[in-house]
């Protein structure tokens, strides 16, 4: 048997940043995501984000792919979020996000800081978040790829 645990931090965002996602919602969405995950075994140890955006911390198995976890959480978060009727629009997810593995001593720290995302958006938009991960992990994009754009 193999023993695999790859943290990563992936964020997405609502798409053309639509602020969608009011407390009610919110909660109804991150709650089923997490929900959902655990069906499909795709372990999510936080999830929260703010009014367009969403941040989970979490860990992949051996035989689980970056992309494949992203389309599942994305794909059926958004058909259910529109089957249950919970937006005035049509609610769609970005097509971009961000994935950047996490280092066991960093878990905590990451923990705390999608924890924190009301607090955090009161003072930067999701469009400074972005721009501060690209920055900060090197990431080669066009401005106009921006997730949640």
């Amino acid at each position: 048997m193999s023993y695999v645990k790859v943290w990563l931090h992936c964020v997405w965002g609502t798409k053309s940043r639509r602020h969608l996602l009011d407390d009610e919602v919110r909660h109804k969405v991150f709650s089923h995501i997490k929900q959902n995950a655990l069906l499909k075994n795709i372990y999510i140890d936080i999830i929260d984000g703010y009014t367009d955006h969403v941040h989970c911390l979490v860990s992949l198995n051996a035989d689980e792919r970056i992309s494949d976890v992203m389309r599942l959480l994305k794909g059926e978060s958004s058909y259910w979020v529109n089957k249950e009727r919970l937006t005035a629009w049509k609610f769609e997810w970005a097509k971009e996000y961000f994935a950047v593995s996490v280092s066991e001593s960093a878990v905590e720290n990451v923990q705390a800081y999608i924890r924190n995302q009301e607090n955090h958006h009161r003072k930067r938009s999701f469009r400074e978040e972005c721009e501060e991960m690209i920055r900060r992990y090197n990431f080669k994009i066009n401005n106009d790829d921006i997730p949640g754009d």
